[in-house]
């Protein structure tokens, strides 16, 4: 995905916005967990000042990426639908006092910078949409499943076949 920098606390304190829309075979890490390339994301951030005051971005990520089941093994599509509120703290310490003021697991809060990669942070909150374990909600054929589960025959069985004769 090509760099898209932004001065954080800037783009925050002038209510930046930006969007548009991104290939999945740009997301070098999210191809990782798909079982192909395809798709689009859908992507949208806003900065902004919290009611407390500090620099925030909401980030909304939409989409859909095909990811394998982990029941039956096959693709399946998986519609990403997410948005998120982050604060920005001037560094480590200070985010961890933002953090204990506000006390919201709903918001995170990270480091800001004045050159901050806002492509890495659309691509990490698409990651994170994804399930931890990518599954159909009904697998669509389970004959090849349901065949490991038949119950096998004893080879005993013939056997027993061969000395009622």
């Amino acid at each position: 995905m090509n760099a898209f920098v932004i001065d954080a606390f800037d783009f925050c304190r002038i209510s930046g916005s930006r969007e548009g829309v991104t290939p999945v075979a740009e997301m070098t890490r999210l191809t990782k967990d798909c079982a192909d390339n395809s798709g689009e994301i859908a992507w949208k951030i806003v900065g902004g000042t919290s009611k407390l005051g500090y620099p925030q971005l909401t980030l909304s990520v939409n989409g859909t990426v095909q990811l394998v089941c982990q029941r039956c093994l096959t693709p399946y599509a998986y519609a990403i639908d997410s948005t998120t509120t982050l604060m920005l703290g001037k560094d480590d310490e200070h985010a961890d006092e933002i953090e204990e003021i506000i006390n919201d697991e709903s918001i995170d809060v990270i480091v800001g910078s004045r050159s901050m990669d806002a492509a890495a942070l659309i691509e990490d909150e698409a990651l994170l949409a994804l399930p931890q374990v990518p599954k159909h909600d009904v697998c669509p054929d389970t004959a090849q499943l349901d065949a490991l589960k038949t119950e096998k025959k004893s080879p005993f069985a013939a056997l027993k076949d061969l000395k009622s004769e």
